[in-house]
């Protein structure tokens, strides 16, 4: 993701201070390390590993930096904004959170058996031959070490947010969601924060797992009837962050982008 914004910064003759999450530091480094290594000159990439509320805060602060470029939680992004109007009314670009929809609709495409939105709102009458291929296509998903190759699903960042997967996966269970697959702390004795990718079916948008964000391998799967009902289920959210429409009908996915 840092990638994506440093990218046009450094394209458009900006220099740029990268400020990666602490819980995640290295990766930053590591771009920084390979941008040295194509020639970039000295001061233009700059990482600044630490916490948010010191160096994240004194960042967004500062007089000197013209414009504000932040991925993460929304109350966050929220902070930054009055951050950004109690220094130079610097410019602020925010990618926050999302509770992104897929939709299913008839006529879809099997190669599209996509799990990366964390709601994925299938159309009724193709529900029973469409969700077999979903669990056929999670078969193939090996956890593991991500430096392994063979690897297709790494470790969560950190114990705090194993235990929040977790607990929604609890909440799950206790708001009458149909458990498919998954569900587990998996790996265990590796000592690394894995669970199992996990699919619920039978859920309604008023339950946790279908409103708030997760962050972690966690499918809700919601039916509707008509593209009506699915475009109110999808916007039934706070967030407004993606979307994603799978159907062979260019009329439904003009209607349902509308």
């Amino acid at each position: 993701m840092a990638s994506w914004k440093l990218g046009p910064a450094l394209a458009t003759g900006n220099s740029v201070v990268l400020k990666p999450s602490e819980k995640s530091p290295l990766t930053a480094i590591r771009i920084a390390q390979l941008a040295i290594e194509a020639g970039i000159p000295a001061g233009v990439l700059n990482v600044l590993p630490g916490y948010g509320h010191t160096v994240g805060k004194a960042l967004a602060l500062h007089m000197d930096v013209d414009t504000l470029v932040f991925t993460g939680s929304t109350k966050i992004a929220k902070q930054l904004m009055i951050y950004a109007g109690e220094s130079n009314m610097k410019r602020v670009w925010l990618e926050a959170g999302g509770k992104s929809p897929n939709i299913v609709a008839i006529a879809f495409n099997q190669g599209e058996v996509c799990t990366a939105g964390s709601r994925l709102l299938v159309e009724r009458s193709i529900k029973d031959k469409f969700l077999p291929l979903v669990l056929e296509a999670l078969k193939a998903w090996k956890p593991g070490n991500p430096l392994d190759p063979a690897t297709t699903v790494g470790a969560l960042v950190d114990t705090q947010q194993m235990n929040t997967v977790l607990s929604y996966i609890e909440a799950g269970h206790t708001d009458g969601a149909k458990l498919l697959v998954g569900g587990k702390r998996i790996l265990e004795e590796t000592g690394g924060t894995y669970v199992e990718p996990t699919i619920f079916d039978g859920v309604s948008n008023a339950m946790r797992i279908a409103k708030e964000e997760i962050f972690g391998p966690v499918l809700s799967v919601i039916t509707f009837d008509s593209v009506e009902e699915a475009i109110q289920i999808a916007n039934d959210t706070p967030y407004g962050l993606a979307a994603g429409v799978w159907t062979a009908d260019i009329s439904k996915a003009h209607k349902t982008a509308k």
